[in-house]
């Protein structure tokens, strides 16, 4: 059992910047291997941002925030981050942190999609204006 909790999110103009964070527990038995940051806009489908293995390593982006968000992990303090920059408007939506447990070996593509995660924080909003 893992569980998440989501801080940070608000509003920013157009080229400004915002930081979400996720904090996890993990019950001892299961430990997290992947990482990752959803968002879901008004109306639209839930889609992958950001995906990292536990530890900050092999990374992966949607290919429409490559370059503007990066996604890190502090091993020690059990809580992984979005940095997000250069945001537009396009950005609006909320943003959920998900987590994996250790177990097979899943693809790039498995990475950023919603099935392959189990474990889901409480969703936060995100504000973009123009």
């Amino acid at each position: 059992q893992v569980r998440l909790l989501q801080s940070g999110g608000g509003s920013v103009q157009a080229g400004g910047s915002l930081k979400i964070s996720c904090v996890f527990s993990e019950d001892g038995v299961d430990r997290v291997g992947w990482l990752a940051w959803f968002r879901q806009g008004m109306g639209l489908e839930r889609e992958g941002v950001a995906a990292v293995f536990s530890g900050g390593r092999r990374a992966t982006y949607a290919d429409s925030v490559k370059g503007r968000f990066t996604i890190s992990h502090d091993d020690g303090a059990n809580t992984f981050y979005l940095q997000m920059d250069k945001l537009e408007s396009e950005d609006t939506a909320m943003y959920y942190c998900a987590a994996r447990t250790r177990g097979p070996v899943i693809s790039t593509e498995q990475r950023l999609l919603p099935d392959t995660y189990r474990y889901w924080g409480q969703g936060t909003q995100v504000t973009v204006s123009a």
